[in-house]
């Protein structure tokens, strides 16, 4: 085995500012975009035009496109099918990576089961739970947020079971169709769960402080589906807020953070 096989490490382990500077970028001072929280799904075909036209107008600016979780609404991988009410979507995130754009997916807690369609057909970077990275000069940490209300403990508990190997494998021996009706109906019972957690905000701001006092400068996640730009200590909080109501996201630009929404 050669020394650069040797020295080969995933993209995606904590801490991994060395790993993320060797991706092509096209040019280091180029936008990067985060967004989160479009709960794409069979009844909003609206939502998945803004969402795609929105691709399609970042892919010549953007060096990384950052998605933070819950761009479906659900997605599960069987060996041969993937939903095919997603296809438009699909087809635009291919759009974004044929052009070189680095697009990096951090599961939320809608599509946690992100398979292996996605990097192999699409070629998008999964990452799992969360990502730390470097952006012009910017130490930036990337969550979901799913968990981190104060209280929550029906959801952490909710979120081992989900993620329980043995109950994927039996939910895979589910038909198709009865799988994702069961998958629609827990995903409105998620929603309406969650719904009454992201007003407590509380809890969301004391992980980005821990985060800032130990040497990041900015914390950017989702899953509230509320938009905001935080002072906090030395650094920012940052949420990228969501596609349903305020059809928000992030862009960070010449060393600035800047919350945008998409019209």
């Amino acid at each position: 085995m050669s020394n650069k096989q040797k020295n080969k490490k995933p993209i995606n382990p904590p801490n991994n500012e060395k790993e993320h500077q060797k991706l092509h970028h096209k040019n280091l001072w180029q936008p990067v975009y985060f967004m989160s929280d479009a709960h794409l799904s069979f009844d909003n075909p609206s939502t998945e035009k803004l969402i795609v036209r929105f691709f399609d107008e970042i892919k010549h600016k953007a060096s990384h496109l950052y998605i933070l979780g819950d761009l479906f609404d659900f997605w599960f991988e069987y060996k041969y099918a993937i939903p095919a009410s997603y296809l438009k979507t699909l087809s635009g995130l291919l759009g974004l990576t044929e052009k070189g754009v680095q697009v990096i997916y951090l599961p939320g807690n809608h599509d946690f089961w992100l398979g292996k369609y996605l990097e192999s057909q699409v070629g998008i970077k999964i990452v799992d739970e969360h990502l730390d990275v470097v952006h012009h000069g910017k130490k930036i940490h990337l969550i979901h947020g799913d968990g981190l209300a104060y209280e929550d403990y029906g959801y952490r508990l909710l979120k081992k079971i989900f993620r329980f190997k043995p109950n994927i494998w039996l939910y895979k021996l589910l038909p198709v169709n009865i799988a994702y009706k069961l998958a629609l109906s827990t995903s409105g019972a998620s929603r309406r769960y969650t719904s009454g957690k992201r007003n407590d905000l509380l809890g969301y701001y004391d992980y980005a402080t821990t985060k800032i006092k130990s040497g990041f400068d900015v914390v950017i996640m989702g899953h509230t589906h509320i938009p905001e730009i935080k002072k906090i200590d030395s650094g920012l909080y940052i949420n990228s807020g969501d596609w349903i109501k305020h059809y928000s996201y992030v862009v960070l630009k010449e060393g600035i953070f800047e919350l945008r929404y998409f019209k």
